[in-house]
């Protein structure tokens, strides 16, 4: 059985969108967080970033997904999604790791 998801989407493209709309989220939520002095300027940075890239991959995912889906490659798409877990896994995992080194130039003073 085939569903007809439509013409076929740009993975790349999505990721870009996703990116920038989960950075755009993301910042707004956690900008408000820095406002009332619950988490750091050098927090916000990393959240927002560590954020937008899961966004990103999470959106490409979907669209392989569903790209996948139209086509009737059932394997294909449960493995893009598969891929989208790890991507959004690692990502998260990466930023434990990294102990906040986005915006260690930043003034904090501000």
């Amino acid at each position: 059985m085939i569903i007809d998801t439509g013409d076929e989407r740009n993975v790349t493209g999505h990721f870009v969108s996703g990116t920038i709309a989960s950075g755009v989220f993301a910042g707004s939520m956690n900008y408000a967080k820095y406002k009332k002095a619950d988490i750091s300027q050098k927090e916000f940075l990393a959240e927002t970033v560590k954020t937008s890239v899961q966004g990103g991959v999470g959106t490409a995912a979907a669209v392989a997904t569903a790209n996948y889906i139209g086509r009737g490659d059932y394997m294909a798409a449960l493995t893009a999604m598969s891929l989208g877990v790890v991507g959004v896994y690692a990502t998260e995992k990466l930023y434990e790791n990294i102990d906040y080194k986005i915006g260690d130039s930043v003034d904090e003073s501000k």
